[in-house]
């Protein structure tokens, strides 16, 4: 039984181990309860009152001793929907308060608002920001400028991205530099036909930001991401009047 779903709980190894001495010996004093976990008897009872907090272990007194009882294993369960309703509350609370009071401390623009990536791990966080940016506004619509040569290289480290696009209702208008692309759900393509060679590139205009992937020597793919709503509405500007053109 893997230790990783307890710690996710909130229940350190010192404490699992406790609670499945106890599941053995059922009601039991701190002697026996210590013995069988082979912990010493001072930890032991810090550790049982941990617990006790936590909602996973009761007592009931005896003459002048305490005797602890584990609650039933579903307790456990319990615990896992408290601290999801809690992760919950605090994403919303994120969302509607805490991020956009933070944000008001930004300037309208400093040297943070430009960040660099590079290698797959960077591309990576680059597709999984459009995604979490824009499935966060009332309108869940992308634009991408995209050429050929970058295509077998975009989604390498992110392989079900168009899938994970799909399933949150984003819709995506690409334009294509050169042949090639292929059609998906929730997705327009138009082509811009080109002669000769085309450099791999890839803009994505998710206002209120833009993103730039390229790819350096040896197909290394790096990226610049720019949060501005003006440059971002520029970018929306020249992208909707091409495609109209189109």
């Amino acid at each position: 039984m893997s230790n990783d779903i307890f710690d996710q709980l909130g229940l350190s190894p010192r404490e699992v181990s406790i609670y499945k001495a106890l599941l053995s010996l059922g009601p039991a004093s701190i002697r026996n309860i210590a013995e069988k976990a082979g912990i010493n008897r001072g930890t032991s009872y810090e550790t049982l009152k941990e617990l006790q907090q936590k909602g996973v272990v009761t007592y009931l007194p005896k003459g002048k001793r305490r005797y602890f009882s584990p609650r039933e294993p579903e307790v456990l369960l319990q615990l896992a929907e408290a601290r999801r309703s809690a992760l919950d509350s605090a994403i919303d609370n994120l969302k509607e308060s805490v991020i956009p009071g933070l944000n008001h401390l930004r300037p309208d623009f400093s040297s943070a608002n430009v960040q660099f990536y590079e290698g797959d791990e960077g591309i990576e966080w680059v597709l999984r920001d459009i995604l979490n940016t824009v499935s966060s506004q009332d309108k869940k619509q992308y634009a991408v400028f995209s050429s050929k040569p970058i295509r077998a290289h975009l989604y390498r480290p992110f392989p079900n991205f168009t899938l994970q696009r799909v399933q949150k209702g984003i819709e995506v208008k690409v334009i294509a530099i050169g042949d090639g692309g292929e059609d998906a759900a929730l997705s327009e393509r138009k082509w811009i036909r080109t002669e000769g060679k085309v450099d791999a590139a890839y803009i994505a205009v998710y206002p209120p930001k833009c993103a730039i992937i390229s790819l350096a020597s040896e197909n290394y793919p790096t990226a610049v991401v720019i949060q501005s709503k003006e440059v971002a509405t520029a970018q929306q500007i020249v992208f909707d009047t091409l495609w109209g053109l189109l």
